[in-house]
């Protein structure tokens, strides 16, 4: 979305560095690793995330995917990625930046999901803050806003670790698993970040 036909900053390119992770841009070839994590962490999965389609492992259901991926990211609307280990270029979940709002908002809302196998090891945090980066210091963005279940502990716990800060409550927020259901609500502005980043490449520097 762009508020007063205000002009849209730098898109996010197809694959951004981070420590010891990637993220690309789904492609079609990433099909058969994406079917075979997602089906192995269904069970883990689904107490978080809408709905799944009947269809949703399937081939055509992925191109689709693909497809609303790369309008979307052209419409600066949203930008997804698949998370991947740089050691070596396994699969170990997905993360979005959406429903970009530009104009006097500059906002954007952090989605993602880890592979069971994978979670815990501390491959989310290093996404996070690598998609984090390109959002405050390339695409300009002041916020990004993130919404977890409160019994979802391991997310709120990654959101806290990262320095988001929880600002609110919002009751059936989003339809998860059939249900509509509260969320917490939490959000990092740019300063935030910055000043994050800045104590992390500088631990002697006070605050």
């Amino acid at each position: 979305m762009n508020f007063f036909g205000l002009q849209r900053k730098k898109p996010v390119p197809g694959r951004l560095d981070g420590e010891g992770v990637y993220l690309r841009a789904a492609l079609p070839g990433d099909f058969e690793p994406w079917r075979q994590l997602r089906s192995a962490s269904r069970a883990f999965l689904t107490p978080w995330e809408p709905s799944w389609p009947v269809d949703d492992l399937t081939k055509p259901a992925f191109q689709r995917r693909i497809q609303r991926q790369d309008r979307e990211r052209a419409e600066d609307e949203s930008h997804g990625f698949l998370i991947f280990r740089s050691r070596d270029d396994a699969l170990l979940g997905g993360i979005t930046l959406g429903n970009v709002r530009r104009g006097v908002a500059q906002c954007a809302t952090l989605g993602y999901w880890m592979g069971e196998k994978h979670a815990g090891q501390g491959y989310m945090a290093k996404a996070v803050r690598a998609l984090l980066r390109h959002a405050f210091l390339e695409m300009r963005l002041h916020r990004v806003e993130a919404a977890c279940a409160p019994e979802n502990e391991r997310s709120r716990r990654l959101l806290e670790h990262l320095g988001f800060q929880r600002e609110g409550f919002a009751r059936a927020y989003l339809l998860i698993d059939g249900a509509w259901q509260d969320h917490l609500l939490f959000a990092m502005l740019e300063g935030d970040f910055l000043r994050g980043d800045a104590a992390a490449a500088h631990p002697s520097l006070p605050g």
